[in-house]
């Protein structure tokens, strides 16, 4: 008995199409009718969209899967496309290299963002809209130490912070009370949630028990004075 084992069959060129695919773009190619292979082809193309349908959120996917389907035939399958054909030496062009940005962040904790939305309320000329700003910047601020210090934070911490990031041009009074926030671990949490719903299952369970017991004697109350023989 002869065994066909992926090793010994030809390699896959889009291996997310899977090998049915490629079988069907290999009987197109064959095909000596045009009209014929235009109508194969094109219900492959709504395959391939039906195996990958994360491709629909890509710009313009349907030019993809028809480079895509020209790729699995080795650029070899004659079809009328909708798109221009490919060619093999536009595959192996490599996108332009992505620089890492180079600008240094004083803090952190806070992250580029913060810095970025100091100098957005810098620019604001009306009074109250930047006061409303720097009230909302600095409640962030306080929400990002606390997350990535796992720690509580003075509010004069944030307010210092919040004028050496912005260079002594954002301040906020030391009466103004930020967003109170905590840091509490995934598993004191989940104890704690675990403990209140555990009160309140017992609060509701007594209270259902203290009510029978009323109930209960309520009823034999009643047939005791029922019973003329328990009332002599």
């Amino acid at each position: 008995m002869n065994f066909d084992y992926n090793t010994t069959r030809n390699e896959l060129i889009l291996a997310e199409y899977g090998r049915n695919v490629q079988n069907m773009v290999k009987y197109i190619i064959e095909l000596p009718d045009l009209e014929e292979r235009n109508k194969y082809a094109q219900a492959v193309i709504d395959l391939m969209g039906f195996l990958n349908p994360h491709l629909r959120d890509v710009a313009d996917f349907k030019h993809k899967l028809w480079d895509h389907l020209h790729i699995i035939s080795g650029y070899k399958i004659e079809v009328d496309s909708p798109y221009p054909k490919p060619t093999p030496e536009a595959a192996l062009v490599k996108p332009q290299h992505i620089g890492y940005p180079q600008q240094r962040i004083k803090y952190k904790h806070y992250g580029k963002t913060v810095e970025v939305m100091i100098e957005k309320a810098i620019a604001v000329d009306e009074p109250e809209r930047r006061a409303a700003m720097v009230q909302g910047i600095a409640n962030f601020m306080k929400m990002a130490y606390v997350t990535w210090n796992k720690d509580s934070v003075a509010d004069e911490t944030i307010f210092k912070n919040l004028r050496e990031l912005s260079g002594g041009q954002l301040e906020l009074d030391d009466n103004i009370n930020l967003n109170k926030v905590e840091f509490k671990p995934v598993a004191i949490a989940r104890a704690s949630n675990n403990n209140n719903r555990g009160r309140q299952q017992n609060n509701n369970g007594g209270g259902k028990g203290r009510q029978n017991t009323n109930n209960n004697n309520n009823n034999r109350q009643q047939r005791n004075n029922n019973n003329p023989k328990q009332r002599h």
